[in-house]
């Protein structure tokens, strides 16, 4: 790397507080326009990642009926795109990816391309929002859960069953549910 070495000004050319003060004023408008852009490009990609997750959780959730109902859920209502549980105030308490629902059950789904175990951790709070919820309402049915992903790294599968939901992996181009013959699934 090259040392550039100080320069005086040209001659009849030297600092003013007027020149110092254009170079801030010059310094700061450039740290506003690059300022807007990152904030511009960080919407666009919050967008798009909206979307993608929009896209998969349409992608999957009939695969994911399909499957739960060979269980013999048969569910009668589905919310694909996001269910939203909201406080006094109109403020989001708990969103839920996919909401599935009959007459005797409610299942939230979260889906992931790659689940975490925070992201279990997670859902089973919005699953207690969910039952805190539908106990305000008299809605006495039984809420389950389940997490959905395309790959699951070692150690998610048994927490995701460990919490007593339903593990729902991509298989191919439709969804299996892994299932020890042993598994009850939680209530709320």
């Amino acid at each position: 790397m090259a040392v550039t070495a100080y320069k005086e000004p040209p001659t009849g050319e030297g600092l003013t507080f007027e020149k110092v003060w254009a170079m801030f004023q010059e310094v700061a408008e450039r740290q506003k326009e690059t300022e807007r852009i990152v904030k511009r490009n960080s919407k666009q990609m919050g967008d798009l990642h909206r979307r993608f997750g929009q896209l998969a959780e349409h992608l999957v959730a009939p695969g994911i009926v399909k499957r739960l109902n060979e269980l013999g859920y048969h569910f009668d209502a589905i919310s694909p795109g996001g269910h939203k549980i909201l406080d006094e105030r109109g403020k989001i308490k708990a969103e839920v990816d996919i909401l599935l629902e009959n007459g005797d059950c409610i299942i939230g789904v979260e889906v992931k391309s790659r689940p975490a175990v925070k992201d279990v951790e997670h859902h089973v709070r919005r699953l207690e929002i969910i039952r805190e919820h539908r106990n305000k309402v008299h809605d006495k049915r039984k809420i389950q859960g389940a997490v959905a992903g395309a790959v699951y790294d070692d150690g998610v599968k048994e927490a995701v069953r460990e919490a007593g939901l339903f593990v729902i992996e991509q298989s191919g181009d439709t969804m299996k549910i892994d299932m020890p013959d042993d598994f009850v699934p939680r209530e709320w």
